[in-house]
């Protein structure tokens, strides 16, 4: 099935300033997070944005901070909502899944840090929940390619759908030769 941005909201797990440093091959991640932080923003994509034990990890980087705030005449306005967890799953924490219910899309665009803990319990809970879960697998990283790896792995064997950042960006779009697409063609380039 193909991801479709009326139904589709974007859920970015953990990606924070103690954490990011030692995550494998994490400066592409957090590329593909801005990447498709920016193009949810443009296209009216609904964007949550997780932030596990701060107090111990920090909150999200600042590139991911400055993706989902956007400059108003009024000055900046966070575009993303943004949440604070101890649980490892997102869908652990009380109103997290009635919060994404409330935004009447089926499909997560699901990415973040850790794959094989925080992201890979957030997609079990979202499976678990009636969603449609889409696994941004560039845009998802652990501390080790192993670990990344096997979370994919057992993430499709239990249902979740593995795309790629552009297969979100070209779905979400359509197609060509539209204004929208003009806009985020630097982010495909």
């Amino acid at each position: 099935m193909l991801i479709r941005r009326e139904q589709s909201l974007l859920v970015v797990v953990d990606v924070q300033e103690k954490l990011a440093p030692a995550i494998f091959e994490g400066e592409v991640a957090i590329a593909n997070n801005v990447r498709l932080l920016t193009a949810a923003r443009q296209l009216g994509v609904p964007s949550f944005i997780s932030e596990q034990y701060v107090r111990g990890l920090g909150h999200s980087v600042v590139e991911i901070q400055n993706a989902a705030t956007i400059e108003t005449t009024a000055g900046p306005r966070v575009n993303a909502h943004f949440f604070e967890k101890t649980h490892f799953s997102c869908t652990g924490e009380a109103g997290v899944v009635d919060m994404l219910r409330a935004t009447g899309r089926q499909q997560i665009i699901l990415t973040g840090m850790e794959t094989h803990v925080c992201v890979l319990q957030t997609a079990f809970g979202l499976l678990g929940a009636g969603f449609d879960v889409y696994l941004v697998a560039d845009a998802a990283s652990s501390r080790t390619r192993e670990n990344r790896n096997l979370a994919i792995e057992r993430m499709r064997a239990e249902g979740a759908q593995i795309v790629s950042t552009e297969m979100v960006l070209f779905e979400w779009l359509q197609k060509a030769g539209t204004d929208e697409f003009r806009r985020l063609l630097p982010l495909i380039k």
